[in-house]
């Protein structure tokens, strides 16, 4: 298997896959800022932006089979470790400047309207006209520079940037089109050279060609956004409409747990309100999420883990919240809650205990040997990898057992490490190697 990469090589990519196939099977574990069809070969080439995006995609499909339009597709590792600028141009289509952009909004968690296009390209230059439709490939938009130099500034600063964090990622082309033609001024279509356009009530746009202008903004609620981070489809167990948010834990360790472990816990699986433990049932706690899905991911991964030599039970319980009182701790304005940002990405990270715990916000001049001496209490350590990324130091720690790690990541998530706050999440590697970053 070749050595990890940013580069992902995709075999058995038959002529009925489109482009637009590729990003969907791998935007939801990070941008995608390169992609290259080899058409004659029946593959292609998809860069990432870093190597733990495309590691993230590559460990998911190690368990799912990839399929597009019913045909299995199969990656690896490629053994490039970039694409140059001539090799993506290769594409063909969507590479001979033009002042008018064809841009797909890939990962739409959030409605994009024609004035958040507007505030988005108008940064580089003149914006005359644009035309928003709703096609196969998903929600599009035709953008009408004034420049041509506008048009080509604009792709290359925006092209695989996100409008929103975590989601709303641009894929931008040059379209072939010469002019725009806009007979309305209104939430799906703008002509700003003319103000004075009418504004079209209902029914179908008259951009013959453009698509379906007339078909409501996606609004995509949480469940899409956690199938989309899972690959496009909920994990198996995860049926997307739960609304019941509060769970009831139980087979506790009375004696070592408390209301800020259990939030460690239960917030790798979204954000936490608020956590009781019961006082007649020493062994029972309640954990209220902030929705249904998110409680949904919670039970479906703890069901069963073991936390301080117990096997818990997980399940929803009858109560639709918790009551706030003197015995009930908040937590629903904590600012170590994990879903506040980038919830998208932390969906992708959602998994069951493993061996494995990954550090972050580190300090710099952290040392391998400080890490271990902060978490050996809890196993017995196997393996550790400090790197950096982005600049900011990270580890990867892996224990003997999943136990080991769970008690490790429950008792120091969020605890002092050199002065820094750390924290600790579950990472679905199976093993450190020497360039596992």
């Amino acid at each position: 298997m070749a050595e990890p990469s940013k580069v992902i090589h995709v075999r058995n990519v038959g002529h009925e896959i489109s482009e637009n196939d590729l990003l969907q099977l791998f935007q939801p574990f990070g941008v995608i800022t390169k992609l290259v069809m080899l058409r004659a070969k029946n593959q292609a080439l998809l860069q990432m932006q870093d190597v733990p995006s495309a590691m993230a995609a590559l460990q998911y499909y190690t368990n799912v089979q990839p399929s597009i339009r019913g045909r299995n597709v199969y990656v690896q590792f490629s053994s490039h470790q970039e694409l140059t600028t001539m090799d993506q141009n290769t594409q063909g289509r969507g590479d001979e400047p033009n002042r008018i952009l064809l841009v797909t909004i890939h990962h739409m968690l959030y409605p994009i309207t024609v004035e958040v296009l507007h505030q988005v390209f108008t940064t580089h230059g003149f914006v005359e006209k644009i035309v928003t439709f709703q096609k196969s490939a998903g929600f599009q938009a035709l953008i009408q520079y004034q420049l041509r130099q506008s048009a080509v500034v604009a792709r290359t600063s925006l092209q695989g940037r996100n409008i929103y964090d975590g989601c709303c990622q641009l894929d931008i082309q040059f379209s072939n089109l010469d002019e725009l033609q806009v007979n309305y001024n209104n939430e799906r279509s703008r002509d700003f050279t003319n103000p004075n356009l009418p504004s079209e009530q209902k029914g179908r746009s008259s951009q013959s060609g453009y698509g379906d202008a007339g078909v409501p903004f996606p609004q995509m609620a949480n469940a899409a956004a956690i199938a989309a981070a899972f690959g496009g489809s909920l994990p198996p167990g995860i049926s997307g409409t739960n609304e019941r948010c509060t769970i009831l834990v139980s087979n506790l360790n009375s004696d070592r747990i408390d209301e800020d472990k259990l939030f460690n816990m239960f917030s790798l699986y979204g954000n936490i309100i608020r956590i009781k433990l019961l006082r007649n049932k020493p062994d029972h706690a309640l954990v209220q999420m902030a929705d249904g899905f998110q409680a949904e991911l919670a039970v479906h991964f703890l069901k069963g883990a073991i936390l301080f030599g117990k096997r818990l039970e997980v399940n929803f319980s009858k109560h639709q919240n918790i009551t706030q009182g003197a015995d009930t701790h908040e937590y629903i304005n904590s600012n170590l809650n994990r879903f506040n940002r980038n919830a998208a990405k932390n969906y992708r990270y959602c998994c069951s205990p493993t061996k494995m715990i990954h550090l972050s916000t580190l300090p710099q001049d952290v040392t391998e040997e400080e890490i271990v001496s902060h978490l050996e209490e809890h196993g017995t350590i196997v393996n550790t990898k400090l790197f950096e990324m982005n600049g900011k130091k990270q580890a990867l720690v892996m224990f003997e057992t999943e136990e080991q790690a769970t008690e490790a990541l429950v008792c120091k998530h969020a605890s002092s490490l050199g002065g820094s706050i750390i924290r600790i999440s579950f990472s679905q590697l199976q093993s450190i190697r020497e360039n596992s970053q």
